[in-house]
């Protein structure tokens, strides 16, 4: 028996019903619900329906009375009340006395009450608070009035006999008579009593139940095959998304999601499509990057392996310019290495930052001077302009790292005329201005980047220029290190850029 519980477990974990039968089941289990509560009201609680609705009628009828007593009009308004609603009624008095009385049911039963049947009931009224409610059933009354007949026929002479008591129609009807204490112009108060006819439903129920068989199998029919359609309907497109769902996880980027008819199944088409576009661009993104570290791998080793030779088995090459071009493309490898590390490492958020109180401004002017002695030989010149020094709390090392790689790109970037110009500003915040920024510039001559470009030049593996060439310096990964950094910092920045007019980089922190 374990076992067998355990195999319908594992089936119902592994093996899960489709959105299809399972729309099929809800929308059955729906329909079957309806259906049991259309028997439970037109057949099973029908006559205590029926019942409930025509106590609450007397009821109301009580109480208008029990509001128009005082009325001048208190007999027609009686009257009225008794033909609109067809009950039979009497107001009597505390001893028993009828002050008003309207008579519309054949055989009523309190018109065929004595008085002392009448005193019985104001007694009983009083003793439960007021309210009293009694049901009598009308071929019980038939057989009592008839027996009480035969016992006059037996004590009087038939040719004396005068009085019979009413004898009703016999009849399955079932009569309510109701009483209700109220309050008149004496002081004793009177009784209102209320007499109502509940009819005989049998038929009608039985009438409903036959109605109800082809009612029931007409929906058993109508919703199995509504349920069908829906599920089929609504399932198929999810099903079709699904279908192209598993092509996509094998790697096909071109596959395209049609979804349709429904607002939410088309949101999530257009959403796995604009996915599909992205992760096809990420690929293709990875197997530049593959090709271009490989390029800027195997330059320098070429560069190295191939002047070590020439200093090994030459002797006139085995001199210090040599040794320094190895030193130079070692220190490049190298740099190339640190950079995808780096990247690795400040995107996958292992990378933390030590914010420290330094002086910005000195800090570039630092870079500045060193890059201008570097690249001086080159034509390079780099012109730092600011107003005032800044000092900020931020990581040092972090912010200079992110400053160099906007400087590299633009030295690498720049046009004919080798000119950068750095500048640092104050920025307030017209919102919060408490809130002040420091916003570094790096301006370039070079062509400029495309609009097109300009959204996906911080990414991790994009590149404007398609065809690979070789950096001034730098290994060309700089700009998604600055992303990733100035991120950390909780910074901001950006580029404008337009073709022929050269480009600016730029970010702001907060100081």
């Amino acid at each position: 028996m374990k076992t067998k519980r355990k195999s319908f477990l594992q089936w119902k974990k592994g093996n899960p019903l489709s959105i299809k039968w399972k729309l099929f089941l809800f929308l059955l289990g729906f329909c079957t619900v309806l259906l049991i509560l259309l028997w439970l009201f037109q057949v099973v609680f029908l006559n205590n329906f029926y019942k409930a609705i025509k106590i609450n009628e007397i009821k109301s009828v009580a109480s208008s009375i029990e509001k128009n007593i005082e009325s001048d009009d208190i007999s027609t308004i009686i009257e009225n009340i008794s033909l609109d609603t067809d009950v039979c009624i009497e107001v009597l008095s505390a001893n028993g006395d009828v002050l008003y009385s309207s008579h519309v049911l054949k055989n009523c039963i309190i018109h065929s009450m004595s008085t002392f049947e009448k005193n019985e009931l104001i007694s009983r009224t009083n003793a439960n608070k007021g309210e009293f409610l009694e049901y009598f059933d009308r071929t019980s009354v038939y057989h009592q009035n008839e027996s009480i007949n035969d016992q006059i026929r037996e004590e009087i002479p038939e040719d004396d006999i005068d009085f019979k008591a009413p004898i009703p129609e016999r009849s399955p009807q079932q009569s309510i008579v109701y009483s209700k204490s109220i309050d008149d112009k004496s002081e004793d108060g009177a009784v209102v009593v209320i007499n109502s006819v509940i009819s005989p439903i049998d038929a009608t129920v039985n009438t409903l139940r036959v109605q109800l068989y082809y009612i029931t199998g007409f929906m058993i029919l109508f919703s199995v095959l509504l349920a069908l359609i829906i599920a089929k309907r609504v399932s198929k497109p999810i099903e079709a998304i699904n279908k192209s769902a598993k092509m996509l996880a094998k790697g096909n980027y071109d596959i395209r999601f049609a979804g349709g008819g429904y607002k939410e199944i088309s949101e999530l088409s257009d959403t796995l499509n604009y996915t599909a576009k992205e992760l096809s661009k990420v690929e293709l993104l990875r197997q530049e990057l593959i090709a271009n570290i490989s390029h800027d791998l195997r330059t320098p080793l070429t560069l190295i392996s191939g002047y070590a030779e020439a200093m090994r088995d030459l002797p006139n090459e085995n001199n210090s310019e040599n040794a320094q071009i190895i030193v130079d493309e070692t220190q490049r490898l190298t740099t190339l290495v640190n950079d995808v590390m780096d990247i690795s490492k400040l995107q996958s958020g292992t990378h933390t930052i030590d914010p420290l109180s330094y002086n910005l401004t000195a800090n570039i002017d630092e870079t500045v001077t060193r890059m201008n002695k570097l690249m001086h030989s080159d034509g390079y010149h780099i012109d730092f302009v600011y107003d005032q020094e800044i000092s900020l709390t931020a990581d040092e090392t972090r912010i200079s790292q992110a400053f160099y790689n906007l400087l590299i790109n633009a030295i690498n970037y720049t046009g004919s005329d080798k000119r950068i110009t750095v500048s640092q500003t104050i920025i307030k915040n017209c919102e919060n201005p408490s809130t002040t920024w420091v916003h570094i510039q790096v301006k370039d001559t070079g062509e400029g980047i495309t609009a097109e470009d300009l959204p996906y030049i911080w990414e991790r593996y994009y590149m404007v220029d398609k065809t690979h060439k070789r950096a001034v310096t730098g290994t060309g990964l700089g700009l998604s290190i600055v992303k990733s950094i100035i991120d950390m910092h909780g910074g901001r920045y950006g580029v404008s850029s337009k073709i022929s007019e050269g480009s600016i980089f730029w970010f702001d922190l907060k100081i």
